[in-house]
């Protein structure tokens, strides 16, 4: 009776054990396609960048020195690794496309030309799928990195390696605390 009693309870525990190790598994691939789906969206943002460079450059031939750091900064971009790298190369990126709309917002000419609206368009776009993929991304690695930091999968976790995942987020958290200053003059 008593080894029956003992046997049980190493069932039951190998099937709590199972079941926490099946959903950490679970977890660690949902943060994986959850990254998987923000690389997919910052490449088709550093795709179309090419195309908003050759129309802004038809009207601004003179504009060189911007055209070189938007290329450097999605370079940059482009071969960052892991969600610290993607997130600061992408803030240095965003900045310099600043740097390119700037331009464009000094030719009217090219403001009113459709194949630069329609591009103005699908960039709006992009960073719009970029902004829901890293909220979703975020969300699934806290959830993950709750489960292995909790008890009792964190005896689990640890156990068999699994380690907590980065979150992606701006390298100056204070930067969307700060308020903004319209200027109308």
């Amino acid at each position: 009776m008593v080894m029956l009693i003992f046997a049980g309870i190493v069932v039951v525990v190998l099937i709590i054990i199972a079941t926490m190790y099946n959903r950490l598994v679970r977890m660690r691939n949902t943060v994986r396609s959850a990254w998987s789906d923000i690389d997919v969206q910052l490449k088709k943002r550093f795709n179309l960048v090419p195309a908003l460079v050759e129309t802004v450059k038809a009207y601004a031939a003179h504009e060189k020195g911007v055209f070189e750091k938007v290329a450097e900064a999605r370079s940059a971009a482009m071969q960052a690794s892991g969600p610290k790298d993607a997130a600061r190369s992408d803030n240095m990126f965003k900045d310099t496309l600043k740097s390119l709309f700037a331009v464009a917002e000094a030719y009217p000419e090219l403001k009113a030309n459709d194949n630069f609206l329609q591009l103005q368009q699908q960039f709006q776009d992009i960073e719009g799928n970029i902004e829901s993929a890293r909220r979703y991304y975020n969300a699934v690695v806290r959830d993950y990195n709750n489960l292995t930091e909790t008890f009792p999968s964190v005896l689990i976790a640890n156990g068999f390696g699994f380690k907590a995942e980065e979150f992606f987020q701006l390298d100056e958290p204070d930067e969307q605390r700060k308020p903004i200053r319209p200027d109308f003059s």
